[in-house]
């Protein structure tokens, strides 16, 4: 026995294509964001250069001095931070002390003023000449005033002011025994004053060994890599 045959009758039709999917939809979501994103930034910044505010930080940027690659000059002292590059510096109050100089000069630019204390004549000049032999610069020579007159019991005092320390370290070493005072004196100039135990100067070679004992450093309490 055939069995029957059916045959689909109508216009109706279902569909088999596919569902849409979600992450199209959230994808063109996150792109639109980003679009939007970017739209907003780029106007940002064409405010600030219309307005001018990039214009200055560039300007600033290029007028600072770690970018010109020069070091940074130490101030004047005395001088205000806040100063223009212009202004000049504020004047030294008056009795300011003096500068203090201890670095060791060369003889020619030290001017020592010889002074005899001693009851023995000629010892002024005779030490004096001596010092010019050396290359000192003299300046006044003779008897020692009244206030030293008889009152160097060693063999030479060393005056200077704070701006002859190192002068007066060099002329100290000309002659052994030597002590050195200091007054309030502006200019560098030094005196020496020859004491009653004055017998002579140093030689050449032994007051270049006194100078260097006088110049060295002492030695330090801290312990190794301290500053």
């Amino acid at each position: 026995m055939k069995g029957k045959q059916y045959r689909v009758t109508g216009n109706s039709y279902p569909r088999l294509g596919r569902p849409p999917r979600r992450s199209r939809r959230v994808l063109a979501l996150i792109g639109s964001l980003l679009a939007l994103a970017l739209i907003a930034l780029g106007g940002v910044q064409l405010v600030e250069i219309f307005t001018g505010r990039g214009g200055k930080a560039t300007a600033q940027a290029c007028a600072s001095p770690a970018a010109s690659g020069k070091p940074l000059a130490a101030p004047e002292p005395g001088s205000s931070p806040a100063a223009g590059a212009g202004s000049p510096a504020a004047p030294a109050a008056p009795g300011a002390p003096a500068a203090t100089s201890t670095a060791v000069p060369q003889p020619q630019a030290v001017t020592v003023n010889v002074y005899n204390a001693t009851g023995k004549s000629g010892l002024a000049a005779r030490t004096a000449d001596e010092l010019k032999a050396r290359g000192f610069t003299v300046g006044a020579v003779g008897n020692a005033p009244t206030a030293l007159d008889k009152k160097v019991p060693g063999t030479v005092q060393v005056i200077s002011g704070p701006a002859g320390i190192g002068g007066a370290t060099l002329v100290g070493s000309q002659v052994a025994g030597a002590t050195t005072t200091a007054d309030t004196r502006a200019d560098a100039t030094v005196d020496l004053v020859i004491g009653d135990a004055y017998t002579a100067m140093l030689d050449p070679t032994q007051a270049a060994a006194a100078l260097a004992a006088a110049i060295k450093p002492s030695p330090s309490a801290s312990g190794p890599g301290s500053c």
